[in-house]
């Protein structure tokens, strides 16, 4: 990502905060028409669950201008997303779902240059997310192995 993407996609977040209860409700009706299956994954209170999530896609965009705090942070979400079963192929979904929320909350200011940092931003969260689900599930591995030979 550059520096403009960072500046659209923090910008445009923006527009979206004073509509973020409406915006998780959408991203969520959206993820499950998607993938009905992801449902069962959630198992709090989706209001509140949408609360976290907003927060957390805040705290994100707002942390992309100093990726080395960052990338910890999510490598640990990605890791705890192991634990409630989020799968690889899930990403994808949530990323359609995320960008067409995005779309349908800001409208025309939803531009192919907003939309193409947005991609962008997703796309290095989800990398970063995938890769500290994949050493969760390593260590995992290593200490189901250890526990085998003793």
């Amino acid at each position: 990502m550059n520096s403009e993407q960072i500046n659209l996609v923090q910008a445009s977040f923006e527009d979206v905060r004073p509509i973020a209860a409406t915006a998780a409700e959408l991203f969520y009706d959206r993820l499950f028409t998607l993938d009905p299956s992801l449902k069962q994954l959630f198992k709090g209170d989706m209001p509140n669950q949408g609360r976290m999530l907003m927060s957390m896609i805040g705290s994100a965009v707002h942390g992309l201008k100093d990726l080395d705090n960052l990338a910890p942070v999510l490598r640990s979400l990605g890791a705890r997303h192991v634990g409630y079963g989020v799968r690889e192929e899930h990403y994808v979904t949530v990323g359609t779902a995320l960008l067409w929320t995005l779309s349908a909350g800001l409208g025309e200011k939803f531009t192919p240059e907003v939309r193409e940092a947005w991609t962008a931003a997703y796309g290095l969260l989800a990398d970063v997310m995938q890769f500290g689900a994949l050493e969760a599930e390593r260590i995992k591995r290593h200490q189901e192995q250890d526990a085998a030979t003793v």
